[in-house]
């Protein structure tokens, strides 16, 4: 593309086996590929604890990315073109002895791009084993939600990680904001004085925020069963959209700006009281029943699960955000999984006009 300089690197995938590698990180490369935005040195490193044959593991990411990638966009010389740059090998993230291969694979120039599609638990051991083998000046570490289980844990975390790498080579990522409509939601805003002179409560009786998915678990349970919807989809994606929708105008575009904005509405939210639990928190479990027509199991009968779980697959919340723009205006966040459709809205009610003149039959 024009305009964009692309620099040489070396990414390295932690956890290049795991689901949200085969589903979003490889086809996500694989387009950047496709549109000549990885540049023609830039090497890819499938790292994964997996001992077994590095060609088979290769060709089970193939066969992944085949299944991902839309049929109309499948291109093979942008595969083998892919394939050339793509290795694999087997790791133990917790063993410094695995990392001395991969220092070798990296070289000592190329700059480094440590991808941790990982459970957090292991943040801490893969940085420490960079650091060992020497890897920790020329790289930066992108990490993938959630981080921790709760607040001290997530302290945990990243105090662990910034052990050995400063906060300018930090990325913690949300791939919900890569989202072409959650991009435009500030231009939206921003750009627009018939919305922006009405974005408050007195002209919105409420605000819908939804994020829907028709799919289960799909063999995640080891990971799902422990994070649940609340931290899985809740704490990130669906409080980024919160923020979004209902921050102030950013001093300008830059990263902190729009950060401290958000910060200010978090700071705002109105906690949610035990009392308050029943009226103000709904969470649920999918069942089994048909999907698109075919029968699929519920949560507590996927493959590998635990009859006793109750680690909820569905959540809705009314949140309150106590400030001047915005307060009397509830915000309802539902999410869930085994929905009837995929869907991800943001629903605006503004509040009716004081006279209807109209004929109630030409209500919309």
């Amino acid at each position: 593309m024009a305009g964009v300089r692309v620099l040489p690197c070396t990414l390295a995938i932690f956890g290049a086996l795991g689901d949200l590698a085969l589903r979003k990180l490889f086809p996500a490369l694989y387009q950047l590929d496709r549109e000549g935005l990885l540049h023609e040195d830039t090497r890819i490193m499938a790292l994964a604890r997996d001992q077994g044959d590095g060609v088979k593991q290769l060709e089970h990411i193939e066969e992944r990315l085949r299944h991902y990638v839309p049929k109309a966009d499948w291109d093979e010389a942008v595969w083998t073109r892919m394939r050339g740059r793509l290795g694999y090998r087997a790791i133990d993230f917790r063993n410094r002895e695995d990392y001395t291969g991969l220092a070798e694979d990296v070289g000592e120039t190329s700059p480094l791009i440590a991808y941790f599609a990982t459970p957090a638990l292991v943040y801490s051991a893969i940085c420490e084993n960079l650091a060992a083998v020497g890897l920790c000046e020329r790289t930066r570490v992108v990490m993938e939600k959630p981080i921790g289980y709760d607040l001290e844990s997530s302290k945990v975390v990243n105090d662990a990680v910034a052990r050995f790498f400063p906060e300018d080579r930090v990325y913690r990522i949300d791939h919900y904001l890569g989202k072409e409509t959650v991009q435009n939601l500030i231009a939206l805003r921003f750009a627009n004085s018939l919305f922006e002179t009405q974005w408050n409560q007195n002209y919105i009786s409420h605000v819908e925020i939804t994020v829907a998915e028709k799919v289960g678990i799909e063999g995640r349970w080891g990971y799902f069963d422990q994070a649940g919807q609340l931290r899985d989809m809740v704490q990130n994606h669906l409080l980024q959209l919160l923020c979004l929708t209902a921050m102030d105008p950013p001093a300008d575009l830059s990263a902190d700006s729009i950060r401290d904005e958000k910060v200010k509405v978090l700071k705002a939210l109105e906690p949610i009281t035990a009392d308050q639990l029943a009226s103000r928190v709904v969470l649920g479990q999918y069942t089994s029943g048909y999907s698109d027509g075919k029968p699929v199991p519920g949560y507590l009968e996927e493959p590998n699960s635990n009859t006793e779980s109750r680690t909820e697959t569905f959540v809705a919340i009314r949140a309150d955000i106590r400030n001047w723009r915005w307060s009397g205006v509830p915000f309802y966040l539902r999410t869930g999984k085994r929905m009837p459709q995929k869907l991800s809205q943001i629903v605006i009610h503004f509040k009716e006009p004081p006279h209807y003149i109209f004929a109630p039959s030409s209500a919309a």
